[in-house]
């Protein structure tokens, strides 16, 4: 009798399955990859490259780590809760759980095809912004960048799979991601530069959510004005009680079949007869 496959390889295989799927959705992978990078051209054609008075670094030094970023997050929350919501519309979650896979290797197998594809996007967007942009990365500050970003994307991988058991449809869950996301990268300092002239109550938000406890460890590792340690521990430990939180709660309301008229391929097959 042949050996059962190792836990790691059985990690691995689902990693390339997810990771397949994810590539031959062209929408998904162009709004995960080249949207951000290209929001990131579009401010830097618009705006140029001048140096950002509140920060003293220039545009491209903030933005180019801001939207690898928002890169990050899509390519963790947002994929992960709208591709896992539709797929259990389509009965492809039931049908892995009537599998002999263990339900812990298919949705691990998600998380770390996201945290791949979140690797891509980021290094994806800081090539171009070194090569182009004159964006500068710092030996000293790097291994803390990483980790934030390590952490971050686990943080998000967690709170997507919360949303995917919450939802009650894959269209929901695409919703539910662009009402979140989209407002928040507006008040966290993905998209506007943070100042000190905005309202107290708006940044008060932004503080309740994790978004912005990634935005500004990952960014101040790219400034070389900024003099605190690059390990921002307070940021770094919210994003982990976030994650920790949601994954509870994702693993307690996670559901492998639709809720909603038995899905979108039980709906077309009660329209044929």
């Amino acid at each position: 009798m042949a050996d059962r496959p190792s836990t790691f390889a059985l990690l691995a295989d689902q990693t390339r399955y997810q990771n397949k799927i994810f590539f031959r959705t062209l929408v998904a992978a162009f709004f995960t990859l080249v949207f951000p990078l290209f929001i990131f051209m579009v401010f830097s054609l618009v705006f140029g490259n001048e140096e950002i008075p509140v920060l003293g670094v220039k545009l491209a030094q903030y933005f180019g780590p801001a939207m690898a970023v928002f890169a990050a997050v899509s390519a963790s929350y947002t994929n992960i809760a709208s591709v896992t919501a539709y797929q259990r519309d389509e009965g492809i979650l039931k049908r892995v759980r009537g599998t002999p896979l263990p339900a812990g290797i298919y949705l691990g197998g998600k998380v770390v095809s996201a945290v791949w594809i979140a690797v891509i996007s980021v290094v994806l967007m800081l090539v171009v912004g070194v090569a182009f942009y004159g964006i500068q990365i710092y030996g000293a500050t790097l291994p803390a960048a990483i980790f934030t970003f390590f952490v971050g994307v686990a943080c998000f991988a967690s709170i997507g799979l919360l949303v995917a058991g919450l939802v009650s449809s894959g269209e929901s869950a695409t919703a539910v991601t662009n009402a979140t996301l989209l407002p928040l990268a507006f008040i966290s300092g993905v998209f506007l530069v943070p100042s000190e002239d905005s309202p107290a109550w708006l940044d008060s938000v932004a503080n309740l959510f994790p978004l912005k406890h990634f935005v500004v460890p990952f960014t101040d590792a790219f400034n070389p004005t900024y003099t605190g340690s690059p390990w921002q521990w307070d940021h770094l430990g919210y994003m982990a009680l976030w994650g920790a939180v949601c994954l509870v709660l994702g693993i307690r309301f996670f559901k492998w079949e639709s809720t909603v008229g038995g899905g979108r391929r039980s709906r077309r097959k009660k329209g044929e007869h």
